[in-house]
């Protein structure tokens, strides 16, 4: 006899929004669906609990996701593999130093840039005749 089939199991393609921890991640799968009385598509999404193995994902990266028995009491879905990766990497953590210090509020003055060039004097311009 022949090896039992398995059955066919959801898949969704989603955006990790968070991780919490090791090999875990939020994934929200976003899908659109008509009003029930009004019939205006509305924008909903679904926020499923993902178990990464490989421990891969970063947060922003594009996943496609396929349902597995249960891993732990959230977590019933596992990553297939990464779409896409995030377009922007994990920045720095900024102060409010250097928050302050680059944008002008009522109080600090605006910043000097060097890129803007000094004027030029008219005269020096002037055709001659």
């Amino acid at each position: 006899m022949s090896a039992p089939t398995r059955n066919k199991r959801k898949t969704f393609v989603g955006f990790v929004t968070s991780r919490m921890g090791a090999k875990s991640l939020k994934v929200t799968v976003p899908y659109r669906k008509p009003h029930a009385k009004y019939q205006k598509v509305v924008n909903r999404q679904t926020v499923v609990h993902v178990h990464d193995e490989k421990n891969e994902a970063n947060v922003g990266d594009k996943v496609e996701v396929m349902e597995t028995r249960p891993l732990s009491r959230l977590k019933r879905w596992r990553l297939v593999r990464i779409v896409e990766a995030a377009k922007t990497g994990i920045g720095q953590a900024i102060s409010e130093q250097d928050v302050a210090q680059t944008v002008p509020t009522k109080l600090t003055p605006a910043p000097v840039s060097a890129a803007a060039p000094a004027e030029a004097p008219a005269a020096a311009t002037a055709p001659s005749a």
